[in-house]
């Protein structure tokens, strides 16, 4: 029995996954859209929150700031309400509609940007606008995921303890990359653990976390146009780029054949799984570990709508 529904974070299920050409390995899959506001960002934001008030560097009367595509926003806009403290969402056009939705319904106070940084995203403009709020509100705290150091430290004591302990001899763990706290917590718990495990880092073809070309990206929840600095507190060993269109591919194949609607960083992970092991042939199954982060009911007017996937992904219709 729970004091509240939003007490009931981690502690997720973990499942095994078959699929046809990876029968090759042992596949296992942590359903972190099984938390309460139903992605793996409610870990960190009912982490950093309660640390935070413990330790004294926020109280009551403080405004709390987070620049969002979605979950992360969702995540802090609820623990917020239910912590009694304010919340500042930054947000900006590329937000799905069900995204803002949510947001605006838990969110007293926010701000929504509209004019594209260098880059040609909003991701620059967003951390502008934080900065902004931050000099008009002198009782503010920045939670910004892409430095915290409590970031990392929520996923290493809590999803990565969680892992370790439901998956004994570990091989391989893949793990999508965006603002860097889930893979910089969890790989050094994991590799702290199991210091053979080979950590996979997953990215998508048009961010520059690992040096590659920018260019404009249509599914959130992966990549970046900015290098986090908590990265560096990551122990990587190697990194794949997924195609959009491999992402939704795999989405729609996830669905199909395990009856899993998953969000896109699920299916570019799962992409990513299903060409490193592809073809290849070992004397003893290794085990793999990769995150669902969220559900796909949140993308269905993206990434599960043919039109959309259609004019944004693969071109089809002029845009």
């Amino acid at each position: 029995m729970f004091d509240s529904f939003l007490d009931k974070v981690g502690n997720t299920p973990m499942i095994s996954i078959t699929m046809k050409g990876l029968e090759n390995i042992n596949l296992y899959s942590k359903l972190e859209f099984y938390n309460p506001t139903g992605s793996v960002k409610d870990r960190a934001a009912s982490y950093i929150l309660n640390k935070l008030l413990k330790s004294g560097e926020i109280n009551k009367d403080t405004l709390i700031i987070e620049s969002t595509s979605g979950n992360f926003g969702i995540a802090l806009s609820s623990y917020c309400r239910k912590l009694g403290l304010k919340f500042c969402a930054v947000i900006d056009p590329n937000i799905t509609s069900v995204n803002e939705t949510i947001i605006n319904n838990l969110c007293d106070n926010i701000e929504k940007v509209t004019e594209p940084d260098k880059n040609g995203g909003y991701l620059l403009s967003r951390l502008k606008r934080v900065k902004e709020v931050q000099e008009r509100v002198p009782n503010s705290y920045w939670v910004n995921q892409y430095a915290n150091p409590y970031n990392a430290e929520a996923y290493y004591n809590t999803l990565g303890s969680e892992i370790c302990e439901a998956v004994k001899d570990l091989d391989y763990i893949f793990i999508g990359v965006s603002s860097g706290g889930t893979i910089s917590g969890l790989s050094r718990k994991i590799k702290d653990t199991y210091p053979n495990t080979k950590v996979i880092a997953v990215d998508v073809e048009g961010s520059v976390i690992f040096g590659g070309p920018a260019k404009k990206r249509y599914i959130p929840g992966m990549g970046s146009s900015i290098v986090p600095e908590i990265l560096k507190q990551a122990i990587i060993d190697e990194v794949i780029m997924v195609k959009e269109a491999d992402t939704v591919n795999m989405c729609h194949r996830l669905l199909r054949e395990c009856l899993i609607l998953a969000g896109g960083s699920s299916g570019t992970v799962l992409s990513a799984v299903n060409r490193y092991f592809e073809g290849k042939s070992f004397d003893k199954k290794p085990n793999v570990v990769i995150l669902f982060p969220d559900r796909g009911d949140r993308y269905v007017t993206t990434l599960y709508n043919r039109e959309w996937c259609d004019k944004y992904i693969y071109k089809t219709v002029a845009i």
